[in-house]
């Protein structure tokens, strides 16, 4: 099957963590040999590139086209107007994406478009796609489908999106469930989980686990967050936790616009000593910090299917989540870790002192991440798109 994948969210030369699921999961698709793949992976921009308005500067400083893991992926820019262009934003995609994306189709005899994230792209990918007589396949993720659809206009979008879509994935069920409520018939909607890469994720041994401590200066019971530093993503929930954990250390691995809130928490509450914020890191350095730590902790208020989860567990570690998304779905057993019901700081510190109390078998946990390899996926994929163009 030629395929043409498009989605925002992927992985480019100056973002190269940005998406990076979406990536992994098209070179799974790949690596079976029954997918051929192209990418367009559309950028904002927008013309003022001081200020607050510096960091689309730097998206719009990706290449144009670029060549990851054997697969071509192009770049087209489309205006981003901040905060006050959401509604413009699927068009605007969609005009700045469809030459590239007419010529690619016709050239390379496309069988199907692969589309990720609801809104703004699965509604391009959906207008595109209409227009080429191509049919389309959309993925939602989380934040597409658990906030966008409050917006009326967006939410008629979707839907549109939706009856034009041959077919539906979402990567847990909790989000099939979201996407059925808003409005998306039963049978068209797949859960296809995202799965974790656990030869690239795996344990370190005891005695580099203790090298990477030494190195982080980490001398007791360690936690670990990774993900953006956004208010969306709770971390300033786990530092508020870390005043009723004294014996805790915490590293943030991630940036964004929460570091400097946090900065400041950390310092008013004489947390500096037990605080590493490490800043974004390459993806390639994550194992063996999750190997360094104790426990792993999520205290996002949404999420889709959070990798993150997976990828500690892969490497032993257990986790304490919030329930949210699929966590659920993936926290299904006492060595995986444990789930906070109440999204308090109160509720985190309680967990997260008797999961480090009473830790599960780093082995255990290891093999619980295991059932979540890509096999599946990547052959529940294989199966849907064929389904669809048989149909």
């Amino acid at each position: 099957m030629k395929i043409l994948t498009f989605t925002s969210l992927y992985p480019n030369a100056v973002n190269p963590q940005h998406g990076i699921f979406v990536e992994t999961r098209l070179r799974k698709l790949v690596e079976s040999g029954e997918v051929d793949a192209r990418v367009i992976a559309p950028i904002q921009s927008f013309p003022v590139s001081f200020g607050p308005f510096a960091r689309y500067a730097a998206f719009a400083a990706a290449p144009r086209l670029e060549t990851r893991h054997g697969i071509d992926i192009h770049h087209p820019r489309f205006l981003s107007v901040p905060r006050i262009g959401m509604r413009l934003t699927p068009s605007s995609m969609a005009i700045a994406a469809r030459k590239l994306f007419r010529e690619i189709v016709e050239r390379d005899s496309i069988d199907l478009i692969d589309a990720h994230y609801f809104y703004p792209d699965g509604v391009a990918a959906a207008t595109l796609a209409a227009e080429t007589g191509i049919p389309c396949v959309i993925t939602g993720r989380g934040t597409d489908l658990n906030l966008f659809p409050e917006f009326p206009a967006a939410r008629r979008e979707i839907l549109k999106a939706v009856d034009r879509a041959a077919a539906c994935i979402t990567v847990s069920d909790a989000l099939r469930t979201r996407l059925i409520a808003i409005g998306a018939p039963a049978d068209k909607v797949t859960t296809l989980r995202n799965g974790v890469d656990t030869v690239q994720f795996a344990p370190v041994s005891a005695a580099d686990r203790q090298v990477v401590r030494q190195r982080y200066n980490l001398t007791g019971r360690t936690i670990i967050a990774v993900g953006n530093l956004a208010p969306e993503k709770g971390q300033m929930l786990i530092v508020e936790a870390l005043r009723a954990l004294p014996d805790v250390t915490l590293v943030l691995v991630g940036d964004g616009p929460d570091g400097d809130r946090l900065d400041s928490f950390v310092e008013d509450n004489d947390l500096a000593g037990r605080v590493r914020r490490l800043g974004r890191v390459p993806q390639s350095d994550l194992p063996e910090l999750y190997s360094a730590a104790d426990v792993s902790v999520l205290a996002s208020m949404r999420e889709g299917w959070p990798n993150v989860l997976l990828e500690s567990m892969a490497c032993g570690t257990p986790v304490v989540a919030a329930d949210v998304g699929g966590v659920r779905e993936m926290v299904t057993a006492p060595a995986a870790g444990r789930v906070v019901a109440e999204r308090t700081a109160e509720a985190f510190a309680a967990t997260i002192s008797v999961t480090l109390d009473a830790p599960p078998d780093r082995a255990a946990t290891r093999r619980h991440a295991e059932g979540f390899d890509w096999a599946e996926t990547t052959r529940g994929q294989i199966d849907l798109f064929r389904r669809v163009l048989a149909g």
